[in-house]
């Protein structure tokens, strides 16, 4: 199974992917985790390009183009490999990112964008998408809070409310137009309540395949 994570920034994921992946490997499961950009050490090389803040100039074309192609490298490098040989794919972010950042949050040109990611994904899907639901001002203070304490800011982060809000509001797209895919789950709330629910969410679709 391919399972994905997507929210806004600061909606939790990595936090909600690592207990995930813990618990599913302490039933004897099978799970490779990893994220976008990156996950190889050519994706982790343009990550680094994508994220830095001294790159505010970068044309939104190439920003599109370099997350597809960590994510070429990664779908056909980690991904679909490990699928062939029957392990659970548990990623931090996909595919429905560049929908939502670059589609409704720089306006790009949707039907584009979905040619592109086809290409770069050999039309792979995720099987079930967890979507962690937190408004745009909750997420950037989470991400501002942690940032004082030594996390990452980058060049995404630092992007303008309005943009985090047209991000968001593309995300609801995404899911009332694939309900079948995508479970939302609030992010707001003791991690454990979270976990709780994500947990949940997962292993129904788990137990149904």
């Amino acid at each position: 199974m391919f399972i994905s994570f997507e929210g806004p920034d600061g909606s939790g994921k990595t936090t909600q992917i690592i207990r995930l992946v813990e618990y599913l490997r302490a039933q004897g499961r099978q799970v490779f985790q990893t994220r976008e950009p990156g996950g190889t050490p050519i994706g982790d090389q343009v990550r680094d390009v994508l994220h830095d803040l001294k790159n505010e100039g970068m044309h939104a074309h190439t920003e599109i183009l370099l997350y597809c192609a960590s994510r070429a490298q990664l779908v056909f490098q980690e991904i679909q490999p490990r699928l062939a040989a029957g392990e659970i794919v548990i990623c931090d972010r996909y595919a429905d990112s560049t929908l939502a950042y670059q589609g409704y949050g720089r306006g790009l040109d949707l039907d584009t964008l979905r040619l592109i990611l086809n290409f770069a994904t050999h039309g792979l899907q995720p099987d079930l998408t967890v979507y962690l639901d937190i408004s745009p001002e909750d997420g950037l203070r989470r991400r501002e809070q942690a940032a004082q304490h030594g996390a990452e800011w980058n060049r995404m982060d630092a992007l303008s409310l309005e943009f985090h809000r047209r991000v968001y509001e593309g995300y609801r797209v995404l899911m009332d137009a694939n309900p079948g895919r995508w479970v939302s789950v609030p992010a707001l709330g003791e991690p454990d309540e979270v976990f709780a629910r994500v947990r949940d969410a997962v292993m129904a679709r788990l137990q149904s395949e």
